[in-house]
């Protein structure tokens, strides 16, 4: 579903198909529903990959870069562990670098179970990654988000960036792989100490947003934390309801900050600083609605899962960036986007690695919170 809202942001559902005609993409070379799991592409594999990938005993996945880009990229790591099992492969898979528990949660690590039958090692991850744990490696696979295109297939476009890492190694090591949309896999959780200490102080007792506000970009991606209470706000009037928003800020190297904000009449307010991507992970599942801008910690929440498959709606803002490339492709992961993210989401293009400029400033006060918070409210009622 795509709707245009009165002030002029477009709300995409994330289970909407996006069509092939409708945006630029680049053709699979294969209908991929008709080709059997596990048979040969009508496509030159890649051999001296798929020779090296072969002889390996021990996977290292190591990324080292920014967290938005190796979320979004852990559907290349199943691609290639999917194509090992598929070939009877015995290997060890091992998690390294600072985001090695988040790696572990997408159940991406795993021991052989004989003893495997080499003692290569092929690495999988980023340039960072690679360049830290690369050395002596028989071969190293490199996951870039400027890399792979908008593939097709069908008449169907697969635009988020999941999908774009895992079909391209499904095409590079020439068979067809089982995983199908969406790509990326899930983050287990569990019971965590820091989120039982906030419930038994009464902050997931009611409704529940988390907000991020933390960027690696903020004058181009800062929400700031007055629009999400004003946001906040809106929602707690139209439901009569006491809320809790809990505002989640970045810098971990300073250490866990939690600060209370004078309440409002529907609304408590609580700044969360420097808290690490690993709790955040067990926090975001026992939310009612998560809202940030284009950036690791909303994708984060959007591959969280309760223990029981539950999760959130996600409500991601895209002033300038494509909104199809940069989400998970999960159903319940939105869009809200202006213009300019359309036409980039529609071309493939990127307005920093293209050079597009927009015709005018284009920031974050783009979505007014009166108009996001009616889309807020359909999600959180089911109605949307």
């Amino acid at each position: 579903m795509t709707a245009t809202t009165s002030a002029g942001i477009r709300f995409h559902h994330g289970s909407l198909v996006t069509s092939a005609g409708a945006v630029h993409t680049t053709p699979l070379g294969y209908d991929r529903d008709s080709v059997p799991i596990g048979a040969r592409l009508p496509l030159a594999a890649s051999d001296e990959l798929v020779h090296r990938l072969s002889e390996c005993g021990v996977i290292e996945v190591s990324f080292e870069g920014k967290l938005g880009d190796t979320l979004l990229a852990l559907s290349g790591v199943r691609a290639a562990l999917d194509w090992l099992r598929l070939r009877s492969v015995r290997v060890a898979v091992r998690a390294v670098g600072p985001y090695k528990k988040l790696i572990t949660r997408a159940g991406l690590v795993t021991r052989p179970q004989a003893t495997p039958s080499s003692g290569q090692r092929a690495v999988i991850g980023d340039r960072f990654g690679i360049e830290t744990h690369g050395a002596e490696a028989a071969v190293s696979l490199v996951f870039d988000p400027a890399a792979p295109p908008c593939w097709s297939s069908d008449d169907r476009a697969y635009p988020d960036l999941p999908a774009r890492h895992y079909l391209a190694l499904e095409r590079r090591l020439g068979i067809r792989l089982p995983s199908s949309a969406p790509f990326v896999p899930s983050l287990a959780t569990g019971p965590n100490e820091f989120v039982e200490e906030l419930r038994s102080a009464g902050w997931l007792s009611s409704l529940t947003i988390a907000a991020i506000t933390a960027t690696s970009w903020p004058e181009r991606k800062d929400y700031t934390a007055q629009r999400y209470i004003e946001l906040a706000e809106h929602i707690a009037e139209a439901r009569q309801t006491q809320t809790r928003l809990l505002l989640i800020g970045g810098n971990p190297a300073g250490g866990i900050h939690v600060t209370a904000q004078a309440p409002r009449r529907h609304v408590r307010v609580l700044r969360l600083d420097g808290v690490p991507a690993d709790h955040l992970a067990d926090l975001f599942s026992r939310c009612h609605l998560v809202v940030g801008n284009d950036t690791g910690l909303t994708h984060l929440a959007a591959m969280t899962r309760s223990q029981n498959g539950g999760c959130p709606p996600v409500v991601t803002l895209y002033a300038r960036h494509s909104h199809s490339k940069w989400r998970t492709g999960l159903p319940h992961h939105h869009a809200v986007a202006t213009d300019l993210s359309d036409r980039m989401h529609q071309g493939d293009l990127c307005p920093v690695r293209d050079s597009i400029a927009p015709d005018t400033v284009i920031h974050m006060d783009a979505f007014p919170p009166a108009a996001l918070s009616r889309l807020c409210l359909d999600l959180l009622n089911g109605t949307r």
